[in-house]
Parts: C-alpha cells; sequence; structure tokens
C-alpha cells in the first residue's frame, strides 16, 4: 500500500539547451512546451534550436482504457447521488449514502482486479493507486459516512483490515490444498494471521488439525480452543449494553492472562505466542511486523485485544502510537500514512489535501467529497475565491474530462451539479470541444439547447453551416443557418441556391426547400428561394393560373436578387401563351414585364 508515492518515469523534454529558455502555454488537459528565440546577455544563437512543439498531459489516466469504466460507472453513481432528496429522514439518508459509498468501491475494486489481469510492468503504478484509493475510501466510509460509535467501530475497523489483507486467504489455501497442512511451513504464520485479524473460528478450525497429530498436548489444544471460543465481541443487534461488553471482555481477559501466568501453554511456543497476543503482549505484536505488515494493521489488532471499546474521539492517540512503534525511528512516514492518520483524527479537510497532492488525478477527492458534502460533513468548509470545496473539485475533475474524445459528455453532468460556476466552466469548455462529425455537432448542440446556451448555439450552427458550404453541401448549410437565425448567412446560401438553379436549371435539396415551412421567413431571399420553388410546382402541375400570380407577386415585391430578375420574366414568358391564365393575370403579367423589362434597360 506504501506505494502510493511511486513515481512514473521521468521523461525530458529536449528542449531550450545551450542557455535558450523554454516557452510554455496552458492548456485545458495539457500544457505545450517549446524552445523560444529568447537569448540570455552574452550568449550566441548555436544551431537552429529545436523545432519540435512538446505536448505534456497532465492527466494519463483517462486514457487508459480499463480506467475509462471507472469513469463512466462512477458518473452513474454520481447522477443518482444528486437525486436523494433532502427532506428524507437523516436515518434513510445515512443508508443510502452507506449503499452508495459501497457502490463506489465495488467499482474501484472491479477496475482493479481487471488491472491486475493485464499482465503489464505499466499498471503497476495505476494498480498500487487504485489499492491505496479504495483503502481511503473504506476507512472514510467506516469513520465518517456510517460513522459508527464505539463497540461497532471495532468491528468495522476490522472488517476493513480484512478486505485489505487478502494473502493471509491465499497462504491458507495453499496450506489447506498441501498433502499434510499441520506439517506446512507456512501452517503457523496462517494460524497466527487469523488470530491478529480477530478470525477466531477459522483460527480453531486450524488448530484441530496439529491437535490431532499431537494426541498428549490435546488438553492444551482444547484450553487455547476454549479461550478463542469464549472471547466475546460486541453485538450492536443485540440487548447487550457496551458496559456489559466491557465486563465480560474484563473477565474474558484476565483468564488469559491467568493461563500465561500459570505457563498452560509453556511447553508449545506456537500456542503461547498466541496467548500473549490474546492479552495484548506489544512485544509479541511487534515481533510479528512481517504478518501484520502494516502500521494500521497493528493499530486495529492492538484495540481488538487492549482496547476493544475504543471511542471514535480517542482514535487518533492510538493511531499515532501505533505508527510510531511500527515504523522504524529512520524511516519517514509515506503520504498514506499521513493520509490515514488525518483519517484517524477525524481531519477530514487534510484527507482532502493530502490526497488532492498525492494521487494523479482529480477522481477520488472530487467524489469523495461531493459524497461527504451530501452526509452534510463539509457545510463549513468554503474557499476564499468564492466556491465551496465541493465544487472545486468537481469543476477540476469535470475539466479534465473535457479533454478527452469521448468523456466530455460526462462532464457537463458535473458542471450542471455545480450551482455557482458550472454554468460558466460549461460555457467555456463546450467551445473548446472539435466538432468533427455532424453528429457529433448534433450532440453538443442539443446539450446547449437544453441549457439555453444560445451564443454556443449560434457558435455551433455557423461552424456547421460555413464546413456544410464549403464542402458544397448547401442543404446542411442552410438547415445550420436556420438553427443558427443567421439571417445573412442565410441569404448567402440562398443565393448560392439560386445560382446553382441558373447554372443547372435544377434544385438541389429539394426535400429541404419544400418543407421549410415558417422558417422561410428569415431572410427575404429564404422566402423568395421557397416561393420561386412553389411556382415551379404549380407550373408543373400545369396550375398556371395560380402560377401566374405567384410570379407576379415574385416580380412585384422586389425580393429576388437584381441578377435574376431577367430568369423572373423569361419564365413569365410562357405563361402569357397559357389559356387557362385568368385574363386579369394576363394583364398583370403584361404590365410587370413591361415595368420590369423597362427598369432592367435602364
Amino acid at each position: 500500500m506504501e506505494e502510493l508515492d511511486v513515481e512514473p518515469a521521468i521523461t525530458n523534454i529536449p528542449a531550450a539547451s545551450d542557455g535558450k529558455h523554454l516557452g510554455f502555454a496552458w492548456g485545458p488537459g495539457d500544457i505545450l512546451a517549446y524552445e523560444t528565440l529568447y537569448m540570455a546577455p552574452g550568449m550566441c544563437a548555436k544551431g537552429s534550436g529545436c523545432s519540435f512543439i512538446h505536448e505534456v498531459r497532465k492527466d494519463e489516466d483517462i486514457y487508459s482504457p480499463i480506467l475509462r469504466k471507472l469513469f463512466n460507472e462512477s458518473h452513474h453513481i454520481f447522477v443518482g447521488l444528486q437525486t436523494i432528496r433532502e427532506d428524507l429522514p437523516s436515518k434513510n439518508k445515512k443508508t443510502q449514502f452507506v449503499s452508495i459509498s459501497k457502490n463506489y468501491r465495488s467499482v474501484i475494486r472491479a477496475c482493479m482486479e481487471e488491472l491486475q489481469q493485464v499482465a503489464a510492468s505499466v499498471l503497476v503504478l495505476q494498480v498500487s493507486i487504485l489499492l491505496a484509493i479504495e483503502l481511503i475510501w473504506n476507512l472514510c466510509e467506516v469513520l465518517f459516512i456510517d460513522a459508527a460509535p464505539a463497540g461497532p467501530l471495532l468491528l468495522h475497523l476490522l472488517d476493513w483490515v480484512r478486505l485489505h489483507k487478502g494473502d493471509v486467504d491465499e497462504k491458507a489455501r495453499e496450506v489447506l490444498q498441501s498433502e499434510s497442512p499441520a506439517e506446512h511451513h507456512d501452517y503457523w504464520d496462517v494460524v497466527v494471521s487469523y488470530v491478529l485479524q480477530g478470525r477466531f473460528e477459522e483460527a480453531r478450525q486450524m488448530l484441530v488439525k496439529q491437535a490431532t497429530l499431537q494426541p498428549a498436548a490435546r488438553n492444551m489444544y482444547k484450553l487455547m480452543d476454549t479461550l478463542l471460543s469464549k472471547m466475546p465481541f460486541y453485538n450492536p443487534g443485540g440487548t447487550q449494553t457496551l458496559t456489559e461488553f466491557d465486563v465480560k471482555w474484563r473477565h474474558w481477559h484476565e483468564e488469559v492472562d491467568r493461563c500465561l501466568q500459570d505457563n498452560s501453554f509453556a511447553s508449545n511456543q506456537h500456542l503461547e505466542i498466541i496467548c500473549k497476543i490474546l492479552v495484548g503482549d506489544e512485544d509479541t505484536l511487534l515481533e510479528h511486523k512481517e504478518l501484520l505488515s502494516t502500521w494500521y494493521h497493528f493499530l486495529v489488532t492492538r484495540l481488538l485485544f487492549c482496547h476493544p471499546t475504543v471511542k471514535p474521539t480517542e482514535l487518533h492517540y492510538y493511531a499515532q502510537s501505533c505508527m510510531t512503534m511500527f515504523l522504524d525511528l529512520r524511516s519517514v512516514p509515506e503520504p498514506l500514512d499521513s493520509i490515514l492518520l488525518a483519517a484517524f483524527e477525524f481531519d477530514i479537510h487534510q484527507v482532502i489535501k493530502d490526497c488532492s497532492i498525492a494521487l494523479n488525478n482529480w477522481w477520488f477527492v472530487a467524489h469523495l467529497t461531493d459524497l461527504l458534502d451530501h452526509c452534510k460533513l463539509l457545510q463549513s468548509h468554503n474557499l476564499h475565491f468564492g466556491s465551496n470545496l465541493r465544487e472545486f473539485l468537481l469543476l477540476e475533475y469535470a475539466s479534465g474530462l473535457f479533454t478527452h474524445h469521448s468523456l466530455w459528455q460526462l462532464a457537463v453532468d458535473y458542471f450542471d451539479n455545480c450551482p455557482e460556476f458550472g454554468h460558466v466552466y460549461l460555457e467555456l469548455q463546450i467551445e473548446r470541444v472539435p466538432l468533427d462529425t455532424e453528429r457529433k455537432a448534433l450532440k453538443v448542440l442539443r446539450i446547449c439547447e437544453q441549457r439555453q446556451m444560445s451564443e454556443q448555439v449560434r457558435s455551433i450552427c455557423k461552424i456547421m453551416a460555413m464546413r456544410a458550404l464549403r464542402n458544397n453541401r448547401l442543404g446542411s448549410a442552410l438547415s445550420w443557418s436556420i438553427r443558427a437565425k443567421d439571417a445573412a448567412f442565410a441569404t448567402l446560401i440562398s443565393e448560392r441556391f439560386l445560382q446553382d438553379y441558373c447554372a443547372r436549371g435544377t434544385f438541389s435539396d429539394l426535400d429541404l426547400i419544400d418543407n421549410l415551412g415558417p422558417a422561410m421567413l428569415l431572410s427575404d431571399r429564404l422566402t423568395f428561394l421557397v416561393k420561386y420553388r412553389e411556382f415551379h410546382k404549380l407550373y408543373e402541375e400545369n396550375r398556371f393560373s395560380e402560377a401566374a400570380k405567384l410570379l407576379l407577386s415574385l416580380i412585384t415585391a422586389k425580393i429576388a436578387p437584381r441578377s435574376f430578375w431577367m430568369t423572373l420574366l423569361t419564365d413569365a414568358l410562357p405563361l402569357l401563351e397559357q389559356k387557362e391564365v385568368s385574363h386579369s393575370a394576363h394583364c398583370a403579367l403584361h404590365c410587370g414585364f413591361g415595368h420590369d423589362l423597362c427598369f432592367i434597360l435602364q
């Protein structure tokens, strides 16, 4: 677990050599580093310099396929947490919060197990970090979210240690699968490890195997079995009070001590060691550092055999003393040690601060802080620059997600749940999403429309309209310009449609033009385009009278581009020859024809 401080290999950036200066530009998820032209006084240029720009990413985890599952799964849990009603009774909410915490931990463990199956040295650091994250989260769940009182607290801490000390079970399986388990070289290590973790039932089962091999010592093993079976554990759901439990435990402790004083196990060093552990002998416990492996395992074992009714407020004293006793005097505590110690001191803000420094991304601190904030454990802590701690960490985490080509969609929900600055951050970040495809642009657009981000909507539509226009996709360009409500651009595209018609004699994207409806009123030129297409439909359907009236209105309305006037007048000529056209329409067309012809000739 102490590998939390392991740093990835240092990569040197071959820039700014020979006295030159390094320039850099911060991005949302990385840094661009480059060599500048600046020279220190007295220096002369050597060679042409470095011609590369180096991209330095600050969060590589989002590019790991396995860890992306962590981000995706935890996003669902986060969204569900935000829906818990404030008016629920405290007891109900506590149950839900503990359940949510366990869901987060199960996602961490699933990713950790998947990483362990991939035999790659580069993943060792990620596995060790996830192990540490799950360890810290679990302890925070015990101390802060579940907040067990004296008695149940020790039971929760025992579960915490057992969960994170799985090598005992692996070693036990190896022993039990051997031909003679009681003679296996790891047999006594397994028995003692079970006792150190308070797993007395498993220890007793293992001791039975040894007792069958030593008939002469059967009474001694029977006595040890009795001591193990009689050790009381506090049952929070029972009728026994904490005081009654304490009295019962003290009687048991005195009985174990008498056995030790009477030298009941003097002829068997292994059983005597177990007896010393049961009585809480510190020297014996420290002699088994290898089996305990960590100071916090030593802490929980010491509490089990010396202070089973420890109160939460006393934990920090025992934690500090156990760490001092367990660690070498010359060694400096690792970051993980400091984080766990801060948790035992119930200093949650220090835990978050130390984790922010030690861990390589914001995922852990953002989600843990959010959960603790919902538990009303962070209400008193506001930052000087206007946002509370929860929002600050969520904003940082979500900003990192926005640098990824697909995870950016998850970030939207995080910004949505930051009431103070979330909307502003989303506006800034959404503009940086590359609109690689029309499908992606529609996703971004939908997000902006749902949140009334009108400026971003217009910007996206204009970008996509310009791109479509450059690719000569006039229908798509017109659709985007209408969504942007950009009258000038709609006019430009309408003129391109008319130019194409003059060049080819037919319209493209007829389905779009025929079904624009009220959107055609966005600009005069667009209105003309739609009405002119309507005129052609009437003409094709031999509805000459209606076609003539519509054409006349287009001629007299003066909304057609000047370059198109002659086309309109040419369209009028066949109608003058049609008998179906009414006399009044004939006269009007003659009038309009003559008037516009004179205007053109001028």
